[in-house]
């Protein structure tokens, strides 16, 4: 089985982060390290993807904002959630597609919830995990010769209303929201060690 190199990191800005990035998808795709997955935090801000800029939706003024090139369109980031970025190449039969490995993620992020107590799904309005009616995680990579970058949002404990006011890609407002405003109370520390004991598991690596 493949090794992951786990980096758990505080608060990043958003644009430093992109920085990272970039710079371990290309040593990522030259072998000079293994896959490698970063646990983070980021300042509030909402990244803006190809999908949103197309329909023409923005988020609203009071909010910062950043364009990104990774699939999808409104993500909000800040306080509370967990940012997940897998730099990963995703070279296994079962991961032949985007679609396989973004079904693949959501499949992890279901079983560490289930190790929580909490019963996480799919639902057809929108990609990502979606716990009693509520859209809880937000998945969107950009693929570089099969090397990931940007990744996954798990929100636990997000400031009241701020992730809830924020409607894009045919969401309504209210849509997303935190496990804590579902009265499931679990810490960053609980949700990313549960992705560390379901990580084997669901990405064979």
């Amino acid at each position: 089985m493949l090794s992951i190199d786990i980096r758990t990191l505080g608060v990043i800005e958003y644009t430093d982060a992109l920085k990272m990035m970039s710079t371990l998808q290309k040593q990522r795709i030259n072998n000079e390290i293994p896959d490698t997955v970063l646990f983070l935090e980021h300042p509030e801000i909402v990244t803006v993807g190809p999908r949103a800029r197309n329909d023409g939706v923005a988020p609203p003024s009071d909010y910062r904002s950043h364009p990104v090139d990774r699939g999808g369109g409104l993500t909000w980031h800040g306080p509370g959630q967990l940012v997940v970025y897998p730099i990963i190449h995703w070279n296994k039969g079962d991961e032949k597609s985007v679609a396989d490995i973004i079904s693949k993620i959501e499949s992890w992020v279901i079983a560490s919830l289930e190790t929580l107590g909490v019963k996480g799904y799919r639902d057809n309005r929108m990609q990502g995990v979606w716990v009693d009616g509520k859209k809880i995680c937000s998945v969107g990579l950009s693929f570089l010769q099969w090397v990931s970058r940007h990744g996954f949002t798990i929100n636990y404990d997000t400031p009241t209303g701020r992730v809830e006011n924020l409607a894009g890609c045919g969401l309504q407002e209210s849509t997303t929201t935190s496990l804590a405003q579902l009265n499931y109370k679990i810490d960053r520390k609980k949700l990313q060690d549960s992705l560390l004991d379901t990580i084997s598991d669901i990405l064979n690596r």
